[in-house]
């Protein structure tokens, strides 16, 4: 069992930064990836960036250049930094991770934190 914390979500206007962390606790040694995600009103819940094990990375086409992704290893914390926010990255973002047992995966979600970005 992998637990996540997110942190770092709030109210920002346009143009301006936020960075959400995600703190893992448990069978940390079991993670593969973790990444983030987020959900609109009304919208599924999409990737937003992931990060594996080895440091690779995978953004959505909506946030490429302005989100980056990045691994505390020692801490099993993800950080994703957000800069040049527009107001349609507004939604819940969802802290993820992948843990593997054998050929198993499994999957993990954070409580999710609210970004709003005003106009």
């Amino acid at each position: 069992q992998v637990q996540l914390v997110e942190s770092g979500g709030g109210l920002v206007q346009a143009g301006g930064s936020l960075r959400l962390s995600c703190a893992a606790s448990g069978s940390t040694f079991s993670i593969v990836d973790m990444g983030w995600y987020r959900q609109a009103p009304g919208k599924q819940r999409a990737l937003v960036a992931a990060i594996g094990n080895g440091g690779s990375t995978n953004y959505a086409d909506s946030v490429q250049g302005r989100f980056t992704i990045s691994r505390d290893n020692a801490t099993n914390t993800v950080y994703l930094q957000m800069n040049s926010l527009k107001p349609e990255d507004t939604a819940v973002y969802y802290c993820n991770a992948h843990t593997k047992r054998g050929m198993i995966l499994f999957n993990y979600w954070g409580q999710g934190t609210q970004v709003t970005v005003s106009s």
